[in-house]
């Protein structure tokens, strides 16, 4: 019986934990926003500046998706880089039943128009042109390290998928930092 206690009280301060880091992260994703209309605002706005768009899916309730989100915001050659060569948007993805019918639609669609990106679990990249094809989905498990994320691997990441590095314009004087 005490044993059954102990991973009781175990998993309890476990479970408070966890709570209490998803509490002090901030909230990125704006869940009252059509996602589908961010994601096109996102899209004129990368034509225009010459940059992709990196749709970071997700939501408040994800506390990995969350890291990502401090991750990238505290560490400068990380935000530098996506800066200069992104439109970057927190994408909300809800997935509750309990929103009603529209909210349902929504989310279909949502999943339609980024190829199903929900299958590699959240968060989820999603690397798009400034016409909005879809250039590449990237599972945000390769990016893990430890209880974070490994800088190495999202400034490979963000630099493989530059507009300079997909349209093969290499040259080092072209290439945004």
């Amino acid at each position: 019986m005490n044993t059954i206690k102990v991973l009781l009280v175990f998993h309890a301060l476990l479970f408070a934990i966890a709570t209490e880091a998803q509490n002090t992260l901030k909230k990125v994703y704006d869940e009252d926003i059509n996602p589908i209309e961010q994601i096109d605002r996102a899209i004129e706005k990368a034509e225009s500046e010459g940059k992709f768009v990196v749709c970071q899916v997700g939501g408040n309730w994800c506390p990995w998706c969350l890291r990502f989100a401090d991750f990238i915001t505290k560490d400068s050659a990380i935000s530098k880089l996506i800066d200069a060569n992104f439109v970057y948007i927190h994408v909300n993805y809800n997935p509750r039943k309990s929103e009603g019918e529209a909210k349902q639609q929504q989310t279909k669609l949502l999943m339609k128009r980024l190829h199903n990106c929900g299958r590699f679990g959240f968060p989820v990249f999603v690397v798009m042109d400034g016409e909005g094809r879809v250039l590449h989905i990237q599972d945000s498990s390769f990016l893990e390290e430890g209880q974070g994320y490994s800088q190495e691997k999202v400034l490979r990441f963000f630099k493989n998928w530059t507009p300079n590095a997909v349209t093969g314009n290499q040259s080092t004087s072209h290439l945004k930092p």
